[in-house]
């Protein structure tokens, strides 16, 4: 059978016009794996390979992955609508493709994004209701996950303005500040490789954030209801058969959710306020 892929990375640096001349041929898949994604361009192409090809199968062209590192560059391109597709860590990006650029839902990833609060295994502190008045360790300022904790934080009544609040460089970063007692709590994403390794770390978790959809993968409007329809089938057997789950597998997630609906992306925004 022929190989319907075409693979490229291209780094989102002024390259957005290059990035619309691939498209011309075939479907460009822009992809973003957020501030803490750790991947340069070569190893997300060949995260993304699988996910291109089944695309590609269910689409009847060749997609192309180029990968999004700058955001302002990112929602340039959506707004310009240069992009045909793009899969992004930080939903807020594909959120505001749907709500102000006119692209249409495809599907979510399972399981949700959650802020999770973690302390030493030692701490006292049991629950957001102990959070008040503590030392707390977000990523750094400008990433979703740092306005996602902050959003949770907000809606369970505390006043981040008079808190005292420190941004870490990175996600790992945050763990830093907890083993060094320079906080006292912690928050990371429920996805994030420090998420699935704190038992290893000796860190616990004593509150998780309402769930909210995760790495949402959004279609340009010229993509036909037909299009999204068959690509949302494929995309949906993926976990019925090894060759899918090695693909999920590769992605990190369990399944594509492909039921999810447009109303969830703009509660969102308006969540994160």
């Amino acid at each position: 059978m022929k190989k319907t892929i075409s693979i490229a990375a291209c780094v989102l640096t002024g390259a957005l016009t290059q990035g619309h001349a691939q498209a011309q041929n075939n479907y460009s898949l822009y992809v973003s794996e957020g501030t803490s994604g750790g991947l340069d361009a070569a190893q997300v192409i060949e995260k993304y390979t699988g996910l291109s090809e089944v695309m590609g199968k269910a689409l009847g062209k060749k997609v192309t992955v180029v990968v999004a590192r700058e955001f302002s560059q990112l929602e340039e391109g959506m707004k310009a609508g240069k992009m045909d597709f793009v899969i992004a860590r930080p939903s807020d990006y594909p959120a505001r493709g749907v709500r102000d650029y006119k692209y249409q839902l495809v599907s979510t990833s399972k399981p949700d994004g959650q802020c999770l609060l973690i302390v030493p295994k030692a701490s006292p502190l049991n629950s957001i209701n102990d959070v008040k008045g503590k030392r707390i360790a977000l990523p750094e300022k400008i990433s979703y996950m740092s306005k996602f904790c902050s959003a949770e934080l907000t809606h369970k009544g505390i006043n981040l303005a008079t808190e005292k609040i420190q941004y870490a460089k990175e996600q790992g970063a945050v763990l830093f500040y907890l083993d060094n007692q320079l906080a006292d709590v912690g928050g990371v994403a429920s996805y994030s490789g420090v998420a699935k390794n704190l038992e290893k770390t000796g860190h616990r978790v004593i509150h998780s954030s309402q769930p909210q959809p995760y790495q949402p993968l959004i279609a340009h409007a010229k993509i036909t209801p037909a299009q999204i329809q068959s690509l949302k089938k494929e995309l949906a057997l993926l976990n019925e058969n090894e060759a899918g789950k090695q693909i999920l597998k590769q992605l990190g997630i369990k399944e594509f959710d492909t039921t999810s609906n447009d109303q969830r992306l703009r509660d969102l925004l308006k969540w994160l306020g």
